[in-house]
């Protein structure tokens, strides 16, 4: 049985994270701040015999010494998240991503614990080269543009987890998880299929930000974390360790389309509105056409593959929302 720490287990892909790795049967404790994370996540799993918590922030270095020294290994997802958050707060985003980041490195060094690490589409910044391959070049937009603190610090911390592989020889995986969806997902962030389907079931007008027409690929969460339970399997350490994977869909769909599935598959009433995006978010606001990942990679070396559509998955946001108004 292995014991796994959770760093952002509270929050929406840790909390199924958590439901996978007690379903194989290993112990879990998860870290949050609950920031953008929620205890109504976890609540059911409270009474859960392999299951821990702690209320608390990745930075506090004490706590995380404690936690990591009784774990085996650490499933790093904690982040400032959301575009709306990151925006609004590009201190925290700075703060939390690359400094708790850090703290997490160290502690892992320390005790020599295993780390697989989150990162996030938004490293390509606005390649064009599309699919994305993990190895490909990036391109950020100007420093003065708040949305790419975000990509700029996920890659900081893929530096930075790389170099302790390198030089201390701790054993990391990175995997970048591209627009990841279901159940428990809440649109507070600026998550747009949560968003869709509020406004849809409520028959309120559904606001696509800009002309529409940017694609993006959405992933199953339970697709997802059984993509990073498997990484972090011990018999794929030596396949896995040293290496950065992609973890997504590759169902391309644009954000006009998006908003008439979910209107279709709600039978909602509700009028599809284009709002620009200086609108929604700031003056300047850079987005990106397109973000399809290559999952050849992943395929490969573990055998993975989405299978979940994205016609499924809106039917399990619409089922949990119908389920918990008041979410």
């Amino acid at each position: 049985m292995s014991h796994a720490l959770i760093t952002g287990g509270a929050g929406f892909i840790g909390s199924h994270l958590a439901e996978k790795l007690l379903e194989r049967g290993d112990r879990v404790t998860i870290i949050d701040n609950l920031s953008t994370g929620s205890f109504e996540n976890i609540a059911h799993l409270e009474g859960v015999p392999a299951f821990h918590y702690a209320i608390e922030d990745i930075r506090h270095a004490a706590v995380m010494d404690r936690l990591v020294s009784e774990c085996d290994v650490i499933y790093h997802l904690a982040a400032a998240v959301g575009v709306f958050s990151i925006i609004h707060n590009p201190i925290d985003t700075l703060s939390i991503n690359v400094g708790g980041t850090e703290v997490v490195l160290q502690t892992a060094r320390r005790y020599r614990r295993r780390v697989l690490l989150a990162s996030t589409s938004e490293v390509y910044g606005k390649g064009v080269k599309v699919p994305f391959s993990e190895d490909d070049d990036r391109i950020l937009g100007p420093t003065d543009k708040h949305r790419w603190s975000y990509a700029a610090s996920k890659a900081l911390d893929e530096f930075l987890a790389l170099a302790y592989h390198k030089s201390a020889g701790l054993p990391v995986t990175i995997f970048r998880l591209f627009n990841t969806v279901g159940p428990r997902q809440v649109g507070h962030y600026g998550m747009v299929v949560p968003r869709f389907v509020r406004w849809a079931l409520a028959d309120e007008p559904i606001q696509v930000y800009g002309d529409g027409q940017q694609s993006r690929c959405f992933a199953n969460v339970y697709d997802v974390v059984d993509a990073i339970a498997h990484l972090g399997r011990d018999d794929v350490l030596g396949r896995v360790n040293g290496e950065v994977f992609n973890i997504g869909s590759n169902e391309e769909v644009t954000i006009r389309e998006l908003a008439e599935r979910v209107k279709a598959r709600t039978g909602s009433h509700s009028e599809i509105v284009l709002i620009p995006y200086e609108q929604a978010y700031e003056a300047g606001f850079e987005d990106m056409r397109r973000r399809v990942p290559d999952l050849r990679k992943i395929e490969a070396v573990i055998g993975w593959q989405p299978r979940t559509s994205l016609d499924e998955t809106i039917d399990q946001i619409v089922a949990f929302f119908q389920a918990h108004p008041e979410r």
